[in-house]
């Protein structure tokens, strides 16, 4: 599996309510095609997140933020440094 990263960036703060609605669209999503989600970070505005997932590749999970309705700038593999 790789880990794949999601950047986010909204127009207006988000609100926990916010984020909790994308994530129930998101959850059917991620168990149909094999994708966990790792951990997410949101900008102290709350206008900026990156969001880690372990998928097989990055176009799966691209297809997931299609299907969930979830807004995104950019989908890509990274790798973690420890």
């Amino acid at each position: 599996m790789s880990h794949i990263i999601v950047e986010r960036s909204f127009a207006t703060p988000q609100s926990d309510e916010d984020m909790k609605i994308v994530a129930d669209r998101e959850r059917p999503c991620l168990a149909l095609y094999n994708v966990t989600w790792k951990r997410s970070l949101i900008a102290a505005d709350r206008k900026r997140m990156v969001c880690e997932y372990e998928a097989a590749d990055a176009e799966t999970v691209r297809k997931i933020q299609h299907e969930a309705a979830a807004s995104f700038d950019r989908v890509w593999v990274g790798d973690v440094i420890e």
